[in-house]
């Protein structure tokens, strides 16, 4: 049950810095396999924030079954040396892994679009000019298609802000102290990335209602 997946993670503890580099020590070098189940699990409420948005389908457990492999693949293959915040190396793997695993399943629809923002606004409203001209115009599920296809072509520091905080719910100062800037950058790669997705989206719109 999800409800009781929930609850488990109120009791996975959060590591320090210090903590965090020992075990990556451990298991990197000396192939410490408990160092390797303490990170896996501590990492877990990242696959939580990915699964959250699916919560109420049917098959979110799988989906979270399917999040948690891609945790595992990210921690065999995360290489510390790099200098690459684990949990920014690990959140494409597991989100890839989700959505990958709903595609199969037929469920892709990106029901976090629908989830409710700080502002008490969705992030479809925030990503998608949603006047009745295009909701008259433009299929569901080609809507989708257009907005991931936008989505990659923003630049990395916008996409991972509008995936993390505007569809993903995720607190613009975690965000920033991932990226390493200020939750003023935050905001304003918010609004560039919103600006753009909104631009391209008029631009198909318009093509759409030519050819049609």
């Amino acid at each position: 049950m999800f409800s009781d997946y929930v609850k488990k993670l109120s009791d996975v503890q959060k590591l320090t810095t210090e903590e965090e580099r020992e075990l990556w020590c451990a298991y990197k070098e000396r192939g410490d396999e408990a160092a390797r189940r303490r990170l896996i699990e501590s990492y877990q409420p990242l696959v939580f924030r990915e699964v959250m948005p699916y919560r109420t389908l049917p098959a979110v457990m799988d989906a979270v079954q399917e999040g948690t492999i891609g945790l595992i693949e990210a921690v065999e293959h995360y290489e510390p040396i790099r200098g690459v915040a684990f949990s920014l190396y690990a959140v494409h793997r597991v989100r890839g892994r989700i959505r990958n695993f709903l595609r199969r399943e037929g469920q892709a629809d990106l029901p976090c679009l629908e989830a409710q923002t700080g502002a008490a606004e969705t992030a479809k409203e925030l990503l998608v000019d949603v006047r009745p001209s295009v909701a008259e115009v433009v299929e569901h599920h080609a809507l989708v298609g257009v907005l991931g296809a936008a989505m990659e072509r923003l630049p990395t520091r916008e996409r991972l802000v509008l995936e993390g905080v505007t569809i993903g719910g995720a607190p613009a100062r975690t965000m920033a102290d991932t990226l390493g800037v200020t939750p003023a950058q935050i905001y304003r790669l918010q609004k560039n990335g919103i600006r753009r997705i909104r631009g391209m989206l008029s631009r198909f719109m318009q093509h759409w209602s030519c050819d049609n």
